[in-house]
């Protein structure tokens, strides 16, 4: 991981074009009038600089913006949601305030907010879940410093913050098959999420570990929406497939599962047993309550905010490792 680039200060703007600090704050703002001969010196310093315009005033002496960036994705999303407020809970007693911007799971989209918050200057960079690149990731923290929430970047590792998708899957999965369901059906999440790739291998080795044959038609492609979840439950059961219990992806999947139940006139759990995945404010509220991994998005959020709040006053802290349980509730009853 390379070294973050040295920001240019209006100091060193002044210096290098022989003028005073008020000079150069005057020809950046355009709000004065400054002569010829001073004004090309300013531009031509800040072009041989490669300086960026800060547009927060205050950052125009010292070099630092006291914002941080944030990209997520689907702020609509309860999970990244969550998460976002768990951000701004964590900056509420920090000097710095953070951007939030939505990548929209569109990698050009994730780039132009990337390109778009480095020129705003900011301070340090959360990147929640997305698909940009390392490289990308790379170039971007020798700018200024970045942390990764809910996404596992291996040669990244050491600023990201995630919870092990493949255990929690696994035991998400372990918990129908120790109340005697074998025949489990799983929704997963878009295919080329890092998360639902993990999610579909922790399901995969719980059923091996138990003697349970993997069976591939048993396994549906989502998207992580509601819809998907509803799909899924129609393609099982026009295909005829035989199952008792169905673990999602996320509980907004399940949500869409237990509607397309409903209406098939299938109960929860008495004929089928449900499992979700990230414990959303309204999965308690859901008929029945629905039992799911809770990977306390908040905290996660949280987590990052003070991290990079210490990583830019050069205080030593530990990388979080944020933990999650299995909340039993109502969606799951034993085989009979």
């Amino acid at each position: 991981m390379g070294t973050q680039k040295e920001k240019i200060t209006i100091q060193q703007i002044a210096d290098h074009a022989d003028v005073s600090i008020s000079t150069v704050s005057r020809v950046l703002s355009g709000n004065a009038k400054v002569g010829a001969k001073k004004h090309d010196a300013v531009m031509k310093a800040v072009n041989a600089l490669n300086y960026r315009p800060n547009v927060f005033a205050r950052g125009l002496a010292s070099g630092q913006s006291m914002t941080i960036g944030v990209i997520t994705q689907h702020i609509s999303s309860p999970f990244y949601d969550a998460i976002a407020q768990g951000i701004l809970e964590g900056f509420e007693d920090s000097p710095y305030s953070p951007i939030i911007v939505d990548g929209q799971w569109k990698p050009e989209v994730e780039k132009r907010m990337l390109r778009t918050l480095l020129d705003r200057q900011v301070d340090g960079m959360i990147v929640v879940g997305g698909g940009l690149p390392y490289e990308l990731i790379r170039e971007a923290n020798e700018e200024t410093p970045i942390v990764i929430i809910a996404r596992d970047i291996p040669e990244f590792r050491e600023r990201c913050i995630y919870i092990d998708n493949f255990k929690a899957a696994y035991e998400a999965t372990l918990h129908l098959i120790q109340m005697g369901h074998r025949e489990i059906a799983h929704v997963s999440g878009k295919a080329d999420h890092a998360d639902a790739k993990l999610r579909l291998q922790g399901y995969t080795k719980a059923l091996e570990d138990a003697g349970i044959p993997f069976r591939e038609e048993l396994v549906v492609q989502g998207n992580f929406l509601p819809q998907s979840g509803l799909l899924a439950v129609e393609t099982l059961l026009t295909l005829g497939q035989s199952f008792s219990a169905i673990f999602c992806a996320n509980d907004q999947m399940a949500m869409g599962v237990r509607l397309a139940l409903y209406r098939r006139g299938i109960r929860v759990p008495a004929d089928i047993s449900l499992v979700g995945f990230d414990d959303q404010p309204t999965s308690a509220f859901m008929t029945p309550p629905l039992t799911t991994i809770k990977p306390s998005a908040t905290e996660l959020g949280k987590s990052a905010a003070t991290y990079i709040s210490n990583l830019l006053k050069n205080v030593a802290h530990p990388l979080p490792k944020p933990q999650y349980e299995l909340v039993v509730r109502e969606s799951v009853a034993r085989l009979r």
